[in-house]
């Protein structure tokens, strides 16, 4: 690979997982790299993903590097508090919090990108790994910028072993059952401090729901077929917690006990299913990865993976070609065929599992 990249500047738009990894990956490769993030708010209640034991050194190059215990499931926030580290030990990246980006544009020369407080930032090429919603996909694909609403919401909690009112063994692997219309997933994770402290060890839940997606458009989560935010726990009525207590009896324990925690402290929040299947990840100085690139159904189990992969892709097309428009094209050739396999595996499961709702994502 080479890594004479010159003085190429690249702009990643969301300082998410993806967004990130991709600034570690860019960096490796001698790009210079200005991250913009928009809100501080990183926090995501319940979620988890495996790592992996080597993230960061797949992503930088470095032996030696710290990492996350590989062999854990951990939470998004720590994954995510893992690599902004990283980030900000790199002297090749300027992190740019508060920055809301309200338009992208190219030229002949250069990419930009527009904040809502005036600043205009310029590069070489522009990344969008600003999630779902993605402004930048807007640029790329104008005649198909949105995710679609793939028929259901998933529920997602987290507890604290010292929390639950039950005695059962603590769980040594991942759950998933059925009941009803839901699907349940649960993990073990460690306590907040990466440790695995009895007491402090948490549960990890997160529950697909198919029959309430009323409640979804009511409450502007969805609009027509387009997700538009997740249901926090103030936007949540009362009777979905009565719902949720008496459902519980579903479940074996500690899982009945974590939901029920997790109902009593109204912390639940409901994030609508979007899919997107991508027909182009590049234009001009423009593209994409992660979810602003693809949006898998999350029981996939691979949408971590695949941004981790699609960084990974990116810097190695950019090491390899000085001009940037045979790396872009490079990239889109290698990770389209496999993220759309990837999008279109799942959305077998959401057509299914969505039987009642007539918007399920189509290609």
């Amino acid at each position: 690979m080479r890594t004479d990249s010159g003085s190429r500047h690249a702009l990643v738009v969301g300082a998410s997982l993806a967004g990130l990894m991709t600034a570690l990956t860019l960096s490796r490769v001698g790009v210079a790299v200005s991250l913009l993030e928009r809100s501080a708010d990183t926090g995501r209640t319940g979620a988890a993903l495996q790592p992996g034991s080597t993230l960061l050194q797949r992503l930088t190059g470095q032996n030696g590097v710290p990492e996350l215990d590989g062999n854990r499931i951990q939470t998004w926030t720590a994954v995510h508090a893992h690599l902004r580290a990283a980030v900000e030990r790199d002297p090749k990246i300027t992190i740019h919090d508060g920055v809301g980006v309200e338009h992208i544009g190219q030229d002949a020369d250069v990419a930009w990108a527009k904040a809502e407080d005036g600043r205009c930032f310029t590069g070489d090429l522009l990344i969008g790994a600003d999630g779902y919603r993605s402004i930048v996909r807007q640029a790329v694909v104008p005649g198909k910028p949105d995710a679609r609403f793939a028929g259901y919401v998933i529920w997602i909690g987290i507890s604290r072993e010292s929390d639950l009112q039950c005695t059962a063994p603590w769980p040594t692997g991942t759950l998933y059952d059925e009941a009803c219309n839901y699907i349940l997933l649960g993990s073990p994770i460690p306590a907040e401090d990466g440790t695995l402290r009895r007491g402090d060890r948490r549960l990890s839940w997160a529950m697909y729901d198919n029959s309430r997606n009323d409640l979804l458009r009511s409450h502007g989560a969805v609009v027509g077929d387009v997700v538009k935010r997740t249901l926090l726990p103030k936007d949540l009525p009362d009777e979905l917690f009565t719902s949720f207590r008496r459902e519980a009896g579903h479940w074996a324990e500690p899982w009945r006990s974590a939901i029920l925690d997790c109902v009593e402290r109204r912390a639940i929040i409901g994030t609508p299913i979007a899919e997107y299947l991508p027909d182009q990840l590049v234009n001009g100085r423009l593209c994409l990865v992660g979810d602003a690139a693809h949006v898998p159904t999350p029981m996939t189990g691979n949408g971590f993976a695949a941004s981790r992969d699609d960084a990974i892709a990116l810097s190695e097309q950019l090491g390899e070609h000085v001009d940037f428009r045979k790396a872009l094209g490079a990239y889109e050739a290698a990770r389209l065929p496999i993220v759309r396999r990837l999008v279109q595996s799942g959305q077998q499961f959401s057509r299914g599992y969505a039987h009642n709702e007539l918007s399920a994502v189509t290609a």
